[in-house]
């Protein structure tokens, strides 16, 4: 009997030790898995943000075309924001449903074609229609692209590859720079949306070249409705990551939608030196998300943006009321390299806060609420510089925004280089 009872307790406890190990050893990414998908959520980001602001460097010349003013045109832009959240919505469920990888060449798609479709629009109601539907692609692909290509990377390089990947919005709007530089002048505003239809080439290279999450594969869904009751458990999670959205929003959408026309309005710059300038910044965006995402993978997600976010405030100055060109230019380089050091952290922050089992859903559609909150900025800041001057308009904004996100930020809390899969 004893013998009997020391084997069945010797069974109990290897059972017992077996499943604890199936609990807390984690998926880990295989090393040569992760760089399609970074790659893919990186072009994916790209194209969005290039296909947006093409808006914002020809909304003056798209104003008088369709006989509008400039904060009607800026309006369209608000639009976009505003329907982002549907598109987060729609997508978001279907990645934490059927997998990341079909809803990201989808969404792809779809984008695409309503880009195209917006160098054909010769009424500013369809432009407004468009733009709107483009906001349904554009909030689908952050958060489908962003969990799919952080559930993959190794958790030690998820600061420094968060901020490549988040910065793929920088050189969508140095693309969209370059673009204005040299298509705008010679053949106007509306065959820059034609190349806004090269996501669908990026498509297939999801297609044929990236491998579903293996985190998604463990926590798969069975039915809407499991899914539906795992979403609403995490309801205070949601309206922190909306509102730290929102104000990281405030910071991007306030020192960047606006800018182009600054230079104009205030400064009376062409074309050319309009999109020079902003080229410019935008390689201090690129830089700042990588130098703040390498220090995020060393002293914490919180610390790194908040120390962004507060040097952003001592560039003011020198971005609003430079009294030459080159110092222009250097502002204009340095607080993107504040702001953007600041967002690039975000795809790695909100992956690690959110729940394996709603990372497709839950980072991307906080994020686009936050946007959508704060997607008045642009119209704000057009109306407000008709009574204060653009310079002032922008100095003001920006000041007031950085100071609430490092506050929303250090408000909340981290799980830098967590395991996802546990």
């Amino acid at each position: 009997m004893q013998v009997q009872d020391f084997e069945n307790a010797k069974e109990t406890s290897l059972t017992l030790a077996s499943a604890t190990i199936t609990v807390i050893d984690p998926i880990r990414p295989p090393t040569d898995d992760h760089r399609a998908a970074v790659f893919a959520g990186f072009m994916g980001w790209t194209l969005d943000a290039f296909d947006f602001f093409l808006v914002v460097f020809a909304l003056t010349t798209i104003a008088q075309e369709f006989h509008k003013s400039d904060a009607q045109v800026a309006l369209s832009i608000t639009l976009t924001l505003v329907f982002r959240p549907v598109g987060a919505f729609i997508f978001g469920l279907l990645a934490d449903r059927y997998g990341r990888r079909l809803p990201l060449m989808i969404d792809l798609v779809f984008y695409s074609v309503v880009e195209v479709a917006t160098g054909f629009a010769h009424s500013f109601t369809t432009f407004l229609v468009l733009r709107a539907l483009f906001g349904i692609g554009m909030g689908g692909e952050w958060g489908v692209g962003a969990s799919l290509a952080m559930e993959k990377v190794p958790p030690k390089l998820r600061g420094l590859l968060s901020g490549m990947l988040q910065q793929g919005y920088a050189l969508g709007y140095l693309l969209a720079a370059v673009c204005f530089f040299f298509v705008f002048p010679r053949w106007g505003w509306r065959p820059m949306f034609f190349i806004g239809g090269l996501p669908a080439l990026l498509g297939l290279y999801v297609r044929f070249h990236v491998k579903e999450s293996a985190v998604w594969e463990q926590q798969q869904k069975r039915s809407w409705a499991n899914l539906g009751r795992e979403i609403a458990s995490h309801w205070k999670l949601f309206l922190y990551l909306t509102v730290l959205m929102m104000m990281m929003s405030f910071t991007s959408h306030g020192t960047q939608d606006m800018y182009p026309t600054f230079l104009q309005r205030h400064w009376g710059m062409g074309s050319t030196q309009r999109a020079g300038i902003t080229a410019i910044s935008m390689v201090g965006a690129i830089l700042g998300g990588l130098v703040f995402g390498f220090f995020s993978d060393r002293f914490g997600r919180r610390r790194a943006m908040i120390v962004a976010l507060l040097s952003a405030i001592l560039m003011i100055p020198l971005w609003a009321y430079a009294p030459s060109i080159p110092l222009l230019v250097t502002g204009a380089f340095l607080i993107q390299f504040m702001v953007q050091g600041a967002w690039g952290i975000i795809p790695a922050h909100l992956s690690e806060l959110s729940p394996d089992s709603v990372r497709g859903f839950l980072p991307g559609f906080a994020y686009q609420c936050g946007v959508l909150l704060a997607g008045s900025v642009g119209y704000v800041e057009a109306l407000l510089a008709q009574k204060i001057s653009y310079a002032n308009a922008m100095a003001i904004t920006a000041l007031v925004v950085f100071a609430l996100a490092a506050l929303v930020t250090a408000l909340g809390r981290e799980k830098a280089g967590i395991h996802f899969g546990s």
